[in-house]
């Protein structure tokens, strides 16, 4: 007796979506996946914002001057939510920077004033400074075990004090030579362009990188066979981001007379894209959001947390000591008030710029966009003649807002801003809870 044997029946393929236009194409453009465009959520706001001020102040917020201005007047508020960020992805907060940053702004300016340092000898003095100030605080916090949330409570005391025994409740003048990295621009070409012409090219070469990023997440994308956003996505988004760029160098470089991009602006684009590639593409960057979103797991995974805890919050005060050479270079001097209520400038902007309170969730680039958040609303407030009460009062309220609505559509379970940001990120920490940790903005 015979018996034939069927043979399996093969299953249609599964259905192919139909090209041209998606509505969720666009969600992938506004941060719904795609590696280079996680932030543009945020960003949409803070261009809202911008067009508001801009319309309300009768076109002055987009003039060169008040962007200059912007740049030269909270460049060291972003410069502390660089650091700040990685503090709170961490799950710890750090109350000390403003005093930390006072205390380095005085010895700085004595060094120079009375100890007769050069310029030179007086930033690496504030930078040893940073760096010893940091291990002292990261040393209670990663070996002792005491929360960051007292250590650093301690350290804004102590530091504050220190400021004032150090200058004597006096204000301290720095040379010239030193203000020129707060208050200094990009030098004129003797090249017959009605513009700044390095501006100019510092713009168009960070657009050409936009163009060049995209694609080249797109290949990697091919190569590693996973979904990539249609082509028309990623042609929208760098034509917007690197309009955004340009338009911006040439506010910057058709400023008033003697002035573009300033320095303490290059400075925070450096250490931007420094710090966007040690948390994106490193291992001290990974080992960073697994440690903040499960420090058991990273810990049983090999992951060295308590150094971990101590490079970050010595991180942390160096990046203070930064912030308080510009500033005191900008304001030529040092002071007793300097300082005062910068912790919570930065930690408003990290928070709005995406971060989770229960920490493993935040970006440089975020944090950046939501200091500038702050900086145009204080700015577009000044220029409309609202006092410093109500601006502060604006200020707290976008912040509780802008938390208060992420955490109640969660709960709801509605669309989290913040969650639509780091989608891909949450997903990822699903998948591999513990050996493969990466940052939200890793593909």
């Amino acid at each position: 007796m015979s018996t034939t044997t069927e043979a399996p029946k093969l299953q249609d393929p599964a259905p192919q979506d139909k090209p041209g236009f998606r509505f969720r194409d666009i969600t992938k453009m506004m941060g719904g996946g795609q590696s280079t465009g996680r932030q543009f959520g945020i960003l949409g706001s803070l261009i809202v914002i911008i067009v508001i001020f801009q319309f309300w102040t009768g076109g002055l917020t987009l003039s060169p001057g008040n962007v200059i201005n912007v740049v030269n007047q909270y460049s060291y508020i972003l410069i502390l939510a660089i650091g700040m960020v990685m503090v709170i992805i961490m799950g710890h907060i750090d109350l000390s920077v403003g005093s930390v940053a006072a205390f380095v702004g005085i010895v700085v300016a004595q060094s120079m004033a009375n100890w007769h340092f050069p310029w030179w000898a007086a930033i690496l003095l504030g930078l040893g400074l940073g760096v010893l100030v940091g291990a002292w605080q990261g040393f209670w916090v990663a070996f002792v075990g005491v929360p960051a949330f007292i250590v650093t409570l301690a350290g804004m005391l102590f530091f504050r004090g220190a400021n004032q025994w150090v200058g004597q409740s006096t204000s301290v003048a720095v040379p010239n030579d030193f203000q020129y990295i707060g208050a200094g621009y990009l030098p004129e070409l003797p090249i017959a362009v009605p513009f700044n012409f390095l501006t100019m090219l510092l713009a168009v070469i960070a657009a050409a990188w936009v163009v060049f990023f995209e694609f080249r997440v797109r290949a990697s994308q091919r190569k590693a066979g996973t979904e990539s956003a249609p082509l028309w996505v990623s042609m929208v988004k760098v034509v917007i981001l690197a309009a955004i760029i340009l338009a911006a160098g040439w506010l910057f470089a058709t400023g008033r007379p003697g002035t573009s991009f300033p320095i303490s602006g290059l400075i925070l684009l450096v250490l931007v894209i420094a710090y966007t590639f040690v948390t994106n593409s490193t291992v001290f960057g990974r080992h960073i959001y697994a440690v903040g979103g499960n420090r058991q797991a990273a810990r049983l995974s090999g992951v060295k947390d308590r150094w971990t805890d101590f490079f970050v919050m010595m991180n942390m005060s160096v990046l203070a000591s930064v912030a308080a050479m510009i500033y005191v270079a900008r304001a030529t001097a040092s002071g007793p008030q300097d300082g005062n209520g910068w912790e919570l400038d930065a930690i408003a902007a990290v928070f709005i710029g995406g971060a989770a309170v229960s920490g493993g969730i935040g970006t440089v680039i975020g944090s950046i966009i939501g200091g500038l958040v702050m900086a145009f609303l204080n700015n577009g407030m000044a220029l409309l003649g609202f006092g410093a009460d109500v601006v502060a009062m604006v200020k707290g309220l976008v912040l509780l807002l802008a938390v208060a609505v992420d955490v109640w559509n969660k709960q709801q379970g509605r669309p989290s801003l913040t969650g639509f940001i780091t989608r891909r990120f949450s997903r990822q920490e699903e998948a591999f809870p513990t050996s493969t940790s990466g940052t939200p903005a890793q593909k």
